[in-house]
């Protein structure tokens, strides 16, 4: 019985092998990045409330157009995994460029969206509740931060639609070489231009912006002239840039099975902002304490973030060979795996986030707030590990309108509803009402166990 239980949750070492080759640089890219950003937090709320707050908002702006931008390669990168698993480069390199220019356009849009709108945008975060002049000055630093980092989005898109490619051939750790070097400049510019160190400027929140924009140029620039000086590796370049041409059926396919996912990520991530601005109408302290909360959640949630990541990548590569078996079974170790990891990073998250909210230069309250956020956020960690894995499982079968009702269309409907309901409509505490916003994951630990198992996305697209 044991031996029995083993064989269906554990897999041999030659699968891990592969598996954390992948995963390993991924993971190390990402954390080390959202190290920065934790870095990058902390250095503004030195600078006190209100530029903590303004950068936090103007962040959740960006998390709209980054997953959106996610969306787009994802949509690319379902085919593009599938024809690599096959050897099918030309396929392949069709697929980059629907990414490429799929998301350039993409960032363009939303830049003009957001230099129109962001202003009432960011408005909707401030509450009357609050001081004018608190208000005033919140608002008047996201303005600042916002106008900067625009600048930073195509790179920032390119860089994404060439490193998902290359991930896709199982090269990840020049993505992570490049993503290291762009952080590492990001910290030391953080720095200088925040703090006004040696002869630069003391540039605040600005400084912080400018700091990210430089930094992804230099991501930028090491993935793209890698990935074009070693052709051999990176097929899928070969004649990228002959023409701007998709194939009709293939670019019907990608828009047919990708537009769920691109409308998915981004209805998910405005799903998610608008959670925020539920709780923010509870105050600006609220958001404070949100963003320390979820600077630290970030950092600990890469491992399933990243860990689900290689699910669509090693799956994809199956079902494209058409190795339903192997495929079936390897999701099933690698899910078991993702969440026995973050139930350790679960209880890591426990230890440490009570003494992380001391950094800021805050009030006690804010910092009492974010420690709740923190242990209510790391209790959930293994439920959102699982249910990210169902996630990218059923979407690596091309089971796209379903990833949608799973994923979106559940944020919308169960969780920002029942979070605006109870800002609005009770006078719960805010930790109540975060408490049992964030429960609904149990429900979509449910439905995504049951799809899995249906084996509803053993599927072969390509």
């Amino acid at each position: 019985m044991l031996s029995k239980i083993k064989k269906k949750y554990i897999g041999d070492k030659a699968f891990y092998k592969k598996y954390i080759m992948i995963a390993l640089p991924m993971i190390i890219q990402s954390a080390i990045t959202n190290f920065v950003s934790l870095l990058d937090n902390i250095m503004v709320g030195k600078l006190g409330t209100e530029k903590m707050a303004g950068v936090a908002i103007v962040n959740q702006l960006f998390f709209v157009v980054m997953l959106a931008n996610f969306g787009i390669v994802s949509a690319g990168g379902i085919f593009g995994s599938q024809y690599f698993g096959r050897q099918d480069h030309e396929g392949h390199m069709y697929t980059f460029r629907f990414r490429l220019y799929a998301s350039i356009f993409a960032s363009i849009l939303a830049t003009v969206v957001l230099y129109l709108f962001g202003g009432d945008i960011i408005s909707l975060y401030l509450t009357e509740t609050d001081n004018p002049e608190s208000i005033a000055a919140t608002h008047a630093f996201a303005m600042d931060y916002l106008f900067i980092m625009f600048i930073g989005w195509i790179p920032f898109a390119i860089t994404q639609s060439y490193a998902s490619a290359v991930k896709e051939t199982e090269q990840t750790f020049v993505p992570m070489i490049a993503g290291l070097c762009g952080i590492a400049a990001n910290a030391l510019l953080d720095w200088l231009l925040i703090f006004g160190i040696g002869p630069f400027p003391v540039l605040g929140v600005k400084g912080a912006a400018l700091a990210t924009v430089i930094s992804r140029l230099i991501e930028m620039s090491i993935v793209v002239i890698w990935a074009h000086r070693h052709l051999q590796t990176n097929r899928f370049l070969i004649g990228a840039y002959k023409s701007f041409k998709v194939p009709v059926k293939l670019f019907g396919d990608i828009i047919k099975k990708g537009t769920p996912i691109i409308i998915n990520e981004i209805l998910w991530a405005a799903g998610i902002t608008v959670l925020t601005q539920a709780y923010s109408q509870r105050g600006i302290d609220v958001v404070a304490a949100q963003n320390i909360a979820n600077t630290i959640n970030n950092l600990f949630n890469i491992v399933f973030i990243q860990l689900g990541a290689c699910i669509s990548i090693i799956i994809g590569q199956y079902l494209g060979a058409g190795d339903f078996k192997k495929a079936k079974e390897a999701d099933t170790h690698m899910i078991f795996f993702s969440v026995v990891c973050c139930i350790f990073m679960a209880l890591l998250m426990l230890i440490t986030g009570r003494f992380f909210p001391d950094l800021y230069n805050t009030s006690d309250e804010i910092k009492d707030l974010a420690r709740s956020f923190i242990v209510v956020q790391a209790v959930s960690m293994p439920f959102c590990a699982f249910s990210h894995c169902s996630y990218f499982t059923l979407r690596s079968g091309g089971k796209t309108i379903v990833t949608f009702l799973f994923d979106s269309a559940f944020t919308w409907v169960i969780t920002v509803t029942l979070a605006q309901s109870l800002v609005n409509f009770t006078r719960l505490d805010i930790l109540v009402i975060f408490i049992l916003v964030t429960s609904t994951e149990l429900i979509k630990n449910v439905v995504g166990y049951f799809m899995v198992k249906s084996g509803v996305w053993l599927n072969k697209i390509v």
